[in-house]
């Protein structure tokens, strides 16, 4: 097939475009710039020029393949709720362009939204009563589900780890340790993300596509609980940093706008996952990562 892959120069869409390539498939990757082109075709892709906010590029993308993996995002957490609003336009648009096609149609979610400070699977759905911004992804999804395109969701950990990883939300808390002179966590730091390696995050995306029906969620979860003080403790060592804990009522004024992120308790299972699509994660954990110092050269 040829798969039209948007986001395909980042950190998790860029292996995406590995992973299928590798497997046979065709891709054609949504570049936004010149730089972006040049990575694509470097990848053994084909290029089609847009963006997320350009609706007639993704239209015309969706038209020119047999399936369509959306890992495109604005990491913009300043206009968080624009560009959530963005990410639903755009699966509104590549949705609407293949409904009545059988073509198969993977969107990106996050495990986080999805049941927090319980455990999460995938059947669950969200409380889409919530105030979450990024709810707007998974609601665009069950509307074009109803109307019978092959549409679903594989919802990411807050942690893709691995090399080359320089935006994530590890970054972030090594970025924020090095700034302030210590790795925080917040009260006892049981609460909890999910990890996945980038690697196996890739194949996930692969087979969703090859073997997903409509309104499917697939969990990309390796580690199903991870704590913030075990990642904390593994931030202090790698910059030989003290690691304190700080009480929640100061959390905000050391993570800013990362606190929620730092506070949530998101724990996550994949069994079901890993059941139907006869998915095995075999990478490094994040804890291995961060340890082996692929996140301090």
């Amino acid at each position: 097939m040829k798969i039209f892959v948007t986001g395909a120069t980042g950190f998790v869409g860029s292996a995406v475009v590995k992973e299928l390539i590798n497997a046979g498939h065709k891709v054609l990757g949504l570049a936004r710039n010149d730089a972006a082109e040049k990575a694509i075709l470097l990848a053994g892709a084909e290029v089609h020029r847009g963006d997320l906010e350009n609706l007639e590029s993704l239209k015309e993308g969706a038209n020119l393949a047999d399936g369509i993996i959306h890992t495109g995002f604005i990491h913009d957490f300043t206009r968080f709720a624009e560009v959530c609003d963005i990410d639903r336009l755009a699966i509104e648009t590549m949705g609407n362009a293949i409904r009545g096609s059988s073509k198969p149609f993977i969107v990106t979610s996050g495990t986080l939204i999805v049941n927090p400070g319980r455990l999460a699977t995938e059947d669950m759905l969200p409380n889409y009563n919530g105030h979450n911004p990024r709810l707007a992804t998974e609601k665009a999804v069950d509307v074009l589900a109803a109307q019978n395109v092959r549409v679903s969701v594989v919802r990411l950990s807050p942690s893709v780890h691995g090399e080359g990883d320089s935006h994530g939300f590890v970054p972030m808390l090594i970025d924020i340790a090095r700034k302030t002179g210590f790795s925080a966590y917040i009260g006892k730091g049981e609460n909890r993300w999910t990890g996945i390696h980038r690697v196996d995050a890739a194949r996930l995306y692969r087979l969703a596509l090859e073997k997903a029906e409509p309104g499917a969620r697939f969990h990309g979860v390796a580690e199903e609980s991870i704590t913030l003080k075990s990642i904390a403790e593994s931030i202090g060592k790698q910059l030989s940093l003290p690691v304190i804990s700080i009480p929640a009522n100061e959390a905000y004024a050391h993570f800013d706008w990362f606190e929620h992120f730092v506070s949530v308790d998101g724990p996550a299972t994949a069994q079901l996952t890993r059941e139907r699509l006869n998915w095995k994660p075999e990478y490094s954990s994040l804890i291995q990562d961060l340890d082996q110092g692929i996140y301090f050269k």
